[in-house]
């Protein structure tokens, strides 16, 4: 008589599932490069401007903002390009971290069918923010010669303050998209922050004009603040950031992506059951 087999399951030879994920977002990275691409071409395909229409999205708002501030804001030298480089670093925040989240919810029947790895949707949320940014920096350039501001080679530094607003905007992304699983009220809620969010961070309105208390408290309770600053610095006013002004937002965003990942990643599993 045959003996039954006996499985023996081995806790510790199982991979840590956080860097398991990362193997496999490395694995599946083709995956991942198809649905930045799916997400491009979907957004603009029925756009009559096409993808011209990334660079005029945020040209828009800053012609309307400056239009309505500018002569409050008048002592701010070339208010409009002041504005745009904010509002970049803002829209590929915001953007990002909310696509993150809809793109995991509409990709339940994907999740169902196929094995890919969670975080995929919102790598490539942020893959097309990133594209996005980048395309729109061509018509902050054109704002700033015609506003006759300076355009010096610190602008070469600009993949940093990229990269840092990508650790942040993913980080926070899977965190709300872990919670927005849960609780779909989530998804309409977010919205609201992201819009109390953009008045207490500097992009409309130059910190000069806010008390030193207030400077202080958004400075350490508001992380986009630190990075905004870090986008404008090299951009904007043209030079290369100190120590202190790269290193805070960085070690800030790189926190929030382990966080993120970490939380996101071994809540992962229960996704396909809930959504």
């Amino acid at each position: 008589m045959e003996k039954t087999p006996i499985y023996i399951y081995d806790a510790a030879k199982h991979p840590f599932r956080p860097f398991d994920e990362v193997k496999q977002v490395f694995k599946y990275r083709f995956l991942i490069v198809q649905l930045l691409r799916r997400d491009i071409v979907t957004r603009y395909k029925r756009s009559i401007l096409g993808i011209a229409w990334t660079m005029l999205n945020p040209l828009g708002t800053m012609i309307v903002l400056s239009i309505a501030f500018s002569q409050v804001f008048k002592t701010t030298a070339g208010y409009p390009a002041y504005v745009l480089s904010g509002l970049l670093a803002w829209n590929f925040f915001s953007q990002s971290s909310n696509a993150s989240m809809v793109n995991l919810i509409w990709g339940e029947g994907l999740l169902k069918r196929i094995f890919l790895p969670r975080t995929s949707f919102a790598l490539a949320a942020v893959g097309t923010g990133l594209v996005n940014t980048v395309l729109s920096i061509i018509p902050m350039l054109i704002v700033m010669l015609i506003y006759k501001l300076p355009i010096t080679l610190s602008i070469l530094f600009l993949p940093v303050p990229l990269l840092v607003l990508a650790m942040f905007s993913l980080g926070i992304g899977l965190l709300v998209s872990t919670f927005a699983v849960y609780f779909p009220d989530v998804a309409e809620m977010y919205q609201i922050v992201l819009t109390a969010w953009l008045y207490l961070t500097p992009i409309i309105y130059p910190e000069e004009i806010l008390p030193e208390n207030v400077i202080f408290l958004i400075s350490t309770f508001n992380p986009m603040y630190s990075i905004v600053k870090l986008f404008r610095i090299p951009l904007y006013f043209g030079r290369l950031p100190v120590f202190s002004e790269w290193f805070v937002p960085l070690m800030t965003s790189f926190a929030f992506l382990i966080v993120g990942w970490f939380v996101f990643v071994f809540r992962s599993n229960e996704f396909s059951q809930k959504l």
